[in-house]
């Protein structure tokens, strides 16, 4: 596919997926949409791509749904969410490779669904969140009312999403909404540095861990201590375990493969 609306951009097994609408505060339309999602799925493909990083063009991340899309005349929610959005966010957060957002500025409605769906999040000083949502009188969609009390605890999600105010980076980080606050001119610098390291790292490891995390969040403890098992058998039949453990033993940095 030809993207005329992200940019995709590989260098040392780093993905950078950049949304590219600056002129609409990177507002999703349904092109973005079918874009990001085929951008995912080949970086799930693509041995090249060891780690993914997210991020928007301009002074926005990413503001959410394109509403003139939308004033066009009646349509199903239901039906753009399932086809569009949700197989973005399934994609998105079930990669099994890491996932960094580089939130460069506000991300609201699915834009911080988007951010939300990753697995580790940069925030630049002057970055906002904003559930959006209620104040066009909808739902948060798009994972919100999954991922945000997951990350902040029920009170505070609801606030989020009853008020509809931003919450700053600073205080984004407080409530663990994001893992790292820089000044904007360090944003990509730090992204690409978590990326590299780890472009550089284990990545079927990686991959099964994200499995673990994700599916004992809904598990009790003797199930989880036999997903976890599992996995392990797994990761113990992988090339990068067995170099993990050679240059233990000859005492050098390890040399990982991803295989």
């Amino acid at each position: 596919m030809e993207y005329q609306t992200i940019r995709w951009e590989l260098s040392e097994g780093v993905l950078t997926v950049t949304l590219n609408r600056p002129e609409v505060l990177n507002a999703v339309n349904d092109r973005m949409a079918e874009e990001l999602l085929d951008a995912l799925r080949r970086a799930g493909r693509e041995p090249e791509v060891r780690s993914v990083i997210l991020t928007g063009a301009g002074r926005a991340f990413c503001s959410g749904q394109d509403l003139r899309e939308r004033a066009a005349g009646e349509f199903s929610y239901a039906q753009h969410i399932r086809s569009r959005y949700a197989p973005v966010i399934l994609q998105l957060h079930g990669l099994e490779k890491p996932v960094l957002a580089a939130v460069n500025g506000v991300a609201a409605g699915a834009g911080a669904s988007l951010a939300l769906a990753c697995d580790l999040r940069v925030a630049a000083e002057e970055a906002s969140f904003l559930q959006a949502f209620t104040r066009i009188g909808l739902v948060p969609d798009s994972g919100a009312t999954y991922f945000l009390p997951r990350l902040v605890g029920l009170g505070k999600a609801f606030e989020m999403c009853y008020l509809a105010e931003p919450i700053p980076a600073p205080e984004a980080l407080r409530l663990g909404l994001v893992n790292w606050v820089v000044p904007a001119a360090e944003l990509m610098d730090k992204a690409r540095e978590v990326a590299r390291r780890l472009a550089s790292g284990p990545t079927r490891a990686y991959g099964l861990t994200k499995r673990a995390l994700l599916r004992n969040l809904r598990s009790d403890l003797p199930a989880a201590l036999d997903y976890e098992a599992m996995l392990q058998d797994a990761a113990g039949r992988t090339g990068d375990h067995r170099e993990g453990v050679q240059a233990f033993l000859e005492k050098r940095p390890p040399r990982y493969t991803g295989r």
